[in-house]
């Protein structure tokens, strides 16, 4: 367990994927994009009514002289570009790439000719440049985003030397090109830190989102299971009362056959039904009582046990053992089967097998308040940049298939799965590096939340 975090003992959640597959917006359900007409609209008035009253401003408000008609028709454009865009689109159509490319490449293009006639990057509103390349961080794929944010820089750097003077009440001297080729390249620059950090938060959210969706398909699969085990058990219960009916009644058939062949048919339902109460009987074996309310309970030991099985005889290499303590004079309690609980430690006892040089130990712990479950390796100990990041998903250094005891290699996925279901049952999760060496995961419950009354 040491220098990584857990994993979850499921292959279907958390195994390698083909390279590359580690970057979220390299897989299929994200490498579309997901901008909306309406959000593109949206987004495009707001520009818009930004550069009216930018003109307005500089025509009533400042009386500066610029082509103030050639502007007002590049604004125009924009306005009809947009209405046109609403009016030929449902609002919650996605756009796919290529016309998101389009209309974005079209916003820069009209932003880029009307910063052009009033001033070009001498005018500090060249930063409305940053808003296409913005959306498209948030929103496209990332070739897109490159495209785009590419056209943006090479528009900023063309405005600082090809555009008329920036507009002033009395003639005054130009800024210098310097300073205009200065103010592009700060331009280009703006571009690139406010993308890629809306990016980065973007790529993070989704991240986040996807290893969320998978600890619910986690749960979702284990609440499936345990649900089942308690519906065996219960059939197993209910059928066994009319089973045993139709034995006693095939004895009768037996004894009171009129031919051989009633009876040899008497005697083959008599065996079948045998059959069957010997299936039953198997279901039932544990729990030892049939019932939802017997399974549905088990002791700290039993618990433990349940998360050391799947891994006793993992590796010769490996001693797993579990353990139950008490406070003195406190009764140990019955714990309520969560399946939240065992997926969890089940993942952390997987991932400590990797990591353990001979030997695992899973504790229970109680008192009169609290209920503790604890794993512990004598491993390495997780390393200190794991340590500080425990928790979050897509962090692991677990070792490749070859050199895993277990065969599982991961998306890193499977201590933030076990965390969030623990967390999720009341627990507070810690970890930490025991000593003098080892890694540790234990989990504390209040009693009242665990036990069964």
């Amino acid at each position: 367990m040491a220098m990584t975090d857990a994993y979850a003992p499921t292959a279907a959640f958390d195994t390698a994927a083909p390279a590359g597959a580690q970057d979220v917006w390299d897989t299929a359900a994200i490498r579309r994009g997901h901008l909306r007409v309406r959000t593109l609209v949206n987004v495009r008035w707001m520009v818009l009514v930004g550069q009216a009253l930018l003109l307005a401003a500089m025509g009533f408000g400042l009386d500066y002289k610029a082509p103030y008609l050639l502007c007002a028709l590049v604004v125009a454009a924009g306005v009809g570009v947009n209405v046109l865009t609403a009016r030929t689109s449902v609002a919650q159509r996605v756009l796919s790439d290529h016309e998101a490319l389009g209309q974005l490449a079209i916003d820069i293009a009209q932003t880029t000719i009307l910063m052009g006639f009033i001033g070009g990057t001498a005018n500090p509103f060249v930063l409305v440049l940053i808003a296409p390349v913005t959306l498209a961080a948030a929103t496209l794929p990332l070739r897109p985003l490159l495209l785009l944010g590419g056209l943006a820089s090479v528009a900023s750097l063309a405005l600082s030397v090809v555009a008329l003077g920036y507009p002033s009440v009395a003639p005054e001297p130009r800024l210098t090109v310097e300073y205009r080729i200065m103010s592009g390249i700060a331009n280009v620059a703006g571009i690139c830190l406010i993308a890629g950090f809306v990016r980065q938060s973007v790529v993070e959210a989704a991240r986040m989102a996807l290893a969320l969706d998978v600890t619910q398909a986690v749960l979702a699969r284990e609440q499936r299971l345990s649900a089942l085990g308690a519906l065996a058990a219960a059939a197993a219960h209910e059928l066994g009362t009319p089973l045993a009916t139709i034995s006693i009644v095939s004895k009768e058939m037996i004894r009171e056959a009129p031919t051989a062949q009633v009876k040899e048919d008497a005697e083959l339902l008599r065996s079948q039904a045998e059959r069957c109460r010997e299936i039953l009987r198997r279901l039932a074996a544990t729990p030892d009582k049939a019932t939802d309310e017997v399974h549905e309970r088990l002791s700290l030991r039993q618990l433990v046990q349940e998360v050391i099985e799947p891994h006793a005889n993992t590796s010769r290499e490996v001693r797993v053992e579990a353990i139950v303590t008490g406070a003195k004079g406190v009764k140990s309690p019955d714990i309520r089967r969560l399946p939240e609980i065992t997926h969890a430690f089940t993942s952390f006892v997987e991932n400590a097998v990797d990591f353990a040089k001979s030997e695992i130990l899973v504790s229970a712990r109680f008192d009169a308040d609290s209920v503790t479950i604890e794993v512990r390796d004598d491993g390495p100990g997780f390393a200190p940049e794991i340590l500080a990041k425990l928790g979050e998903p897509y962090v692991t250094t677990r070792p490749g298939a070859e050199g895993s005891r277990t065969g599982h290699i991961g998306m890193g996925l499977g201590f933030f799965i076990s965390k969030t279901l623990l967390e999720r049952t009341g627990a507070t999760v810690t970890f930490r590096n025991g000593k003098p060496r080892g890694a540790v995961v234990s989990a504390r419950w209040a009693r009242s939340i665990v036990e069964v009354i």
